[in-house]
Order: structure tokens, then C-alpha cells, then sequence
């Protein structure tokens, strides 16, 4: 069978498991959702364009020559296609407040299985993980920073018709951003380090990571001696957290991650090439250099957008490419895809467990509880070489 037909096949199976796991997942909770309860809440909640609404406009606005002048506000009107018969509370629980924080756990699970499948093959090393790179620690420094010593994010601009417009961002988004932000200066950091006359090797790559890493950690401890009171903060991201959720951040994760996936499967097949060795690879006309670059970014990125909300959460991109390695084999092109959907299943399964406990717990702890005991029967029953 070809390879993109199995990665279709398998993905397709995945994501159907995916979408059980997310129903099942919007059931439980405090208050107990029938499945198709929660089916006929997400179908109403769904909307299409239905027509054009005038609205009461912009304006008075200030025209020379012309004096006072209102303009047209134009609207979309949307509509459900759907009208089930469904409580009102139960709509609110499920679609206002559990499937935000479900659909957070999935994209952000499908980024780190992702960018950890292609960390594993980049490095040809299997206890590789998106934070090898330094992205988990760079997002932490960013995110303890701006916890310990918050500045105000707000600004004025000034829009052509609207006029000046305040801009302000609250403390959780600050937190977020300053994440994302401290994400990707470290990754780039260790790639400009270990980078020498326009070519990174690999081993010096691994290195500068482990480097980084290190010294960020101290960075962390540092700010954690000078937190105070936000210290239970502090230790709430750092263990991974999806309380909270809202659609603004699935809207911003969404837009970001599918694309750098894309870009990462686009690389499968080069990426199979790289397993063989830089020069093997270079003779059969991959572009190495480019290729290194271009995955090291969009595996930054993509790992960068995922912990930006969620927090550091670990495990996710270093067990899942393992255990559908086991299933697939080791073709990128159907690894790849199949990995990072997994990736989102087990962090909604992960998350599940995390809030169904009387005292709720961060989604890291679980995802260490079930992925370190596995990783640990891997080395008992195989060969480092085989994994």
C-alpha cells in the first residue's frame, strides 16, 4: 500500500477515535452530559453565513468639504442549520464551558506529538522531545518573568477613519505572549549558537540545547526565590494547565498550528532521507542545510504556540511518536500525521482524568504519570536502537 494512502487510512481511523474521545470528554464532569446530548450542543452551536445585516454605522466622522458623515455598517449574519431541542444549561456547559478547554488539549497535544515526532528523526535519537531545542524552557522564563514582574500591556493606536483605538492586553494574555516570545528566543538562541559558516551539526545542535537548557532552568529558579505570592502561579504553569480555556486562545492556536504542520508534512519524505545521514542525504539531492532550518523553525513554532496557553507539559512529544511507531512503522509520511493526532487524543484523555479528580490536577502530572512508566517498559522490553 502506498504511503499516503495508509497515512490516510490511519489518520482517518485516529481522527475518528479523536472525535469519540472529545464527545466522551465533554460528557463527564460535575454535571453528567448524555453523549448525544453533547452531539445535538456542538451541532446548534454551529453557524453559516446567512445573509448581509446593516448595522447603525460609523460615525459622525469629520470630512473636509463635506462636514459630517455617517457610514454604512456592514454585518454577517450567521445561523445554525441546526435547532435540537437541547437544555439551556447543558448548551452553556458544553459548548461555553467544557469544549473550549477540550479543543485547547487537542490542538495543543497535535503540536507537541508533531513537533516531537520530527525532533526524533532530526536528531536521530529517541529520547528527543520539542524541549531539546530549549522551547519549553525559554517559554517558562518568559511566562515566570511576566508572573513575577508584571508590566502593563497597553497602548494607543490611531486607525485611519476609527480614530485612536486603546489596545490592552490582560495579565493571562501577557502571560501567553511573553511564553511564545521567550519560546521562540531560546530556540533560536541554541540554533544561532550551534550554527558555524552557515551549517549546524546536529551533535553541536544537541549540545547548545542541553546548555540552554541548564542555564534557562536556573533562570526559573531564580525567579521562583523571587515570586512570593505568585509562586502557586508559577508552579500551576510550570506543571501544564488547560483551566480556563477560552476561544479566543483555540481561535489563536488554531490559525497557528495547522499551517507549520503542514509545513512539517510537506518535509516528510526529506525527513526519512535526513535518517540515513547528512551525506547519504545530500547525495540523493536533499538540501540539508534548508531542510535543518526550516524544521528546526516550524517545530519551534508550532511548540511555541502550543505551551504559549498551556503551560510546559511533558511526555506528549516524547512517548506518543514512540508508541505510533510501534503501530505504523517508521515512514514520516504516515508516522507524522498519525502521531500528532494521537498527540491531541491523549492530551484530551490526559485532561479528562486531570479534571475528573475530586481536587482538580495539572494536565502535567498525568501525562508523566502514564508516560514515564511506559517509556520505562519500552527500555525493558527493547532494544534503545529499536525505539
Amino acid at each position: 500500500m502506498r504511503p499516503w494512502v495508509r497515512s490516510a487510512a490511519w489518520s482517518a481511523a485516529i481522527a475518528a477515535l479523536l472525535a469519540v474521545v472529545v464527545v466522551v470528554s465533554a460528557a463527564i464532569g460535575p454535571v453528567r452530559i448524555p453523549p448525544e446530548t453533547v452531539v445535538k450542543s456542538v451541532l446548534n452551536a454551529l453557524a453559516v453565513p446567512a445573509g448581509i445585516e446593516t448595522t447603525g454605522g460609523v460615525g459622525p466622522l469629520s470630512v473636509p468639504g463635506v462636514g459630517p458623515l455617517t457610514l454604512p455598517g456592514l454585518d454577517l449574519a450567521f445561523a445554525s442549520p441546526f435547532a435540537f431541542p437541547v437544555d439551556a444549561v447543558h448548551q452553556q456547559i458544553v459548548v461555553g464551558v467544557r469544549l473550549p478547554r477540550i479543543l485547547l488539549a487537542a490542538l495543543v497535544g497535535f503540536a507537541l506529538a508533531a513537533a516531537g515526532t520530527v525532533m526524533q528523526g532530526f536528531f536521530r535519537n529517541p529520547m528527543a522531545d520539542p524541549s531539546i531545542i530549549g522551547v519549553s524552557s525559554g517559554a517558562a522564563v518568559g511566562a515566570v518573568a511576566f508572573i513575577v514582574f508584571p508590566v502593563a500591556l497597553s497602548t494607543t493606536v490611531a486607525l485611519p477613519v476609527v480614530g485612536p483605538v486603546e489596545v490592552a492586553l490582560s495579565r493571562g494574555a501577557g502571560t501567553s505572549l511573553f511564553a511564545f516570545v521567550g519560546a521562540l528566543a531560546a530556540a533560536f538562541g541554541v540554533y544561532a549558537i550551534a550554527t558555524r559558516g552557515g551549517r549546524t551539526p546536529v551533535a553541536t545542535l544537541l549540545l547548545a540545547g542541553v546548555a540552554v537548557q541548564t542555564f534557562l532552568g536556573a533562570v526559573v529558579s531564580y525567579l521562583q526565590l523571587q515570586a512570593g505570592e505568585s509562586l502557586r502561579q508559577i508552579v500551576a504553569w510550570l506543571m501544564g494547565h488547560l483551566s480556563g480555556a477560552a476561544w479566543s486562545e483555540v481561535a489563536i492556536t488554531a490559525v497557528v498550528v495547522p499551517p507549520l504542520f503542514a509545513v512539517l508534512l510537506a518535509y516528510a519524505r526529506d525527513l526519512n532521507v535526513l535518517l540515513l545521514g547528512e551525506e547519504e542525504a545530500r547525495g540523493l539531492g536533499i538540501a540539508v542545510e534548508r531542510t535543518k532550518r526550516v524544521l528546526l523553525a516550524a517545530s519551534a513554532l508550532v511548540t511555541a504556540a502550543g505551551v504559549a496557553f498551556a503551560g510546559v507539559i511533558g511526555f506528549v512529544g516524547l512517548i506518543v511518536p514512540h508508541m505510533l511507531r510501534l503501530v505504523v512503522g517508521p515512514d514520516h509520511r504516515v508516522l507524522l500525521p498519525t502521531a500528532a493526532l494521537f498527540g491531541g487524543t491523549f492530551l484530551v484523555a490526559a485532561d479528562t482524568v486531570a479534571r475528573s479528580a475530586a481536587a482538580e490536577y495539572p494536565v502535567g502530572i498525568i501525562t508523566a504519570a502514564v508516560g514515564a512508566p511506559f517509556f520505562v517498559y519500552l527500555l525493558v522490553t527493547r532494544e534503545v536502537s529499536e525505539l
